[in-house]
C-alpha cells in the first residue's frame, strides 16, 4: 500500500453516513456511467497501476451498482477487484478501509486480501484500491432467486460479527485518518456515541419533511423517541461496526460465507448497530437466528433489545435519505435493493413500514423481536 503521510487530510468529522451526509450527496447512486465518464475513469487507473506494478494491466468495468466504480483488472494472467472513489470530496477513507481489512484478516476474519491502495490523489484524480477478487457472488442473488439457506448462513453472520467486535480501538464514529496513517491506530473522531448517534439527525428528518417521505407529526414522534432513550447510548467503549452489513456485502454460496467486504462505511459503535442493519432488509426469525449465532461466541448486552429498536430507527432514517435523495423508489426490479416482482413504489411502503416498526417498538418499549 502506498504512504499517504504527506497528502491532505480531510476527516468525516461531520458525517454521520457517507452516502447522504457528503458534500456531493447521492454521488454515484444517482448518475449513470456514460454521465460519469467510466471509460476515462478505468483508462486513467489502468496506466496508473501499469506503471505502479510494472506491467500491462487491462480494466473491464464490473458493473457494480454502490457509489463506488468497480472493474477487474487483469495483469499477467491475474484478476483483481478495483474500487475507484472519485468524488470531489477527495476523501481518504479508502485508507482506513484497507486498514481494517488488514487488521480483520489478521484476526481471521474473511475479507478480501488488500494488494494496492493510493488516496492521495497526487498521481490521478480519484483514490484507488485493488483486492482480491472473489469468484462467488453475492448472498443478495441467492435471496433472490431463492436458494439462499438461512439456517447456516444467518448464525455464521452473527458469528463473524462477534468476532470482528473483537478488534481493537477507540473513540466514536468514522476513524480519523490521520490516526491510521500516522500511528497505525482505529480512533473514532468522536469522544462520546451520542455526539455521533445524533450527527446530523434533524437535517435527515427535514430532508424527509421537505420530499414528503415524512410529515410534521411523524417527525415530533421520533425526536422525542429518541431523546426518550438517548440513555441507552452512553457506551463505556467502542466496537466495530460495519455500518453497511447487507447480503449484498457478503460474497459466497447459498449455504457458506466466502468473505464480508465493502467496509468503507466502518465505525467505531454499539454492538447491536449491525443487527440493526440487518433488519433493515430482513424478518424478526432471520435477524433472531443472527443473534443466537453472536450469543455463541459473545454474549448480548442487558438492554439489547431496546438498544436494537434504537438503532433501526436510526439506519432507516438513513436508508429512507439515500432512497428518496437518490430516487430508488422510481426503480424496477433489475435494481438490488428491490425484491424480484416488485417496484420502486414497494420500496417506498416496506421503507416506512420498517421505520415506523422500530419507532411504534421504542414507543410500547417492546422487548421481544416480533416486528412483522
Amino acid at each position: 500500500m502506498s504512504d499517504l503521510r504527506n497528502s491532505p487530510v480531510s476527516e468525516r468529522s461531520d458525517i454521520y453516513y457517507w452516502k447522504c451526509d457528503r458534500k456531493a450527496a447521492f454521488h454515484g447512486t444517482q448518475q449513470d456511467a456514460v454521465a460519469r465518464n467510466e471509460d476515462e475513469l478505468f483508462r486513467q487507473a489502468g496506466n496508473f497501476l501499469s506503471k505502479v506494478w510494472g506491467k500491462p494491466v487491462t480494466l473491464r468495468s464490473a458493473q457494480t451498482q454502490g457509489n463506488h466504480l468497480g472493474a477487474f483488472a487483469e495483469a499477467e494472467g491475474q484478476t483483481w477487484f478495483v474500487r475507484i472513489e472519485d468524488g470531489p470530496e477527495k476523501n481518504a477513507y479508502m485508507e482506513v478501509e484497507s486498514y481494517v481489512l488488514k487488521r480483520l484478516h489478521e484476526i481471521g476474519l474473511p475479507v478480501p486480501e488488500v494488494r494496492f491502495c493510493d488516496a492521495s490523489r497526487t498521481r490521478v484524480p480519484f483514490a484507488i484500491q485493488v483486492i482480491e477478487r472473489i469468484a462467488e457472488p453475492d448472498l443478495n442473488k441467492a435471496l433472490k432467486s431463492g436458494a439462499l439457506q438461512w439456517d447456516r448462513i444467518a448464525p455464521a453472520i452473527g458469528q463473524a460479527v462477534a468476532l470482528w467486535q473483537t478488534l481493537p480501538l477507540s473513540g466514536f464514529g468514522p476513524f480519523q485518518i490521520s490516526k491510521v496513517r500516522d500511528d497505525q491506530q482505529l480512533v473514532g473522531i468522536h469522544q462520546t456515541y451520542p455526539s455521533y448517534f445524533t450527527l446530523n439527525l434533524h437535517r435527515h428528518l427535514d430532508f424527509l419533511s421537505q420530499h414528503g417521505f415524512l410529515n410534521s407529526q411523524e417527525t415530533i414522534r421520533i425526536v422525542h423517541a429518541i431523546r426518550e432513550h438517548e440513555h441507552l447510548l452512553h457506551l463505556s467503549s467502542p466496537c466495530l461496526v460495519h455500518k453497511d452489513l447487507a447480503l449484498w456485502n457478503i460474497l459466497g454460496s447459498p449455504d457458506a460465507i466466502s468473505s464480508f467486504i465493502d467496509w468503507d462505511d466502518c465505525i467505531g459503535g454499539d454492538p447491536l448497530d449491525d443487527f440493526s442493519l440487518l433488519a433493515c432488509f430482513h424478518d424478526a426469525g432471520i435477524v433472531g437466528k443472527c443473534l443466537a449465532g453472536y450469543r455463541s461466541i459473545r454474549p448480548l448486552p442487558h438492554d439489547a433489545i431496546p438498544r436494537f429498536w434504537l438503532h433501526l430507527l436510526r439506519n432507516m432514517i438513513v436508508k429512507s435519505v439515500i432512497r428518496v435523495g437518490a430516487g430508488y423508489f422510481d426503480r424496477s426490479d433489475n435494481f438490488f435493493l428491490i425484491a424480484s416482482g416488485q417496484a420502486g413504489s414497494d420500496l417506498r411502503s416496506f421503507t416506512r413500514q420498517r421505520l415506523f416498526t422500530a419507532l411504534d417498538a421504542l414507543e410500547e418499549s417492546r422487548q421481544e423481536l416480533f416486528y412483522e
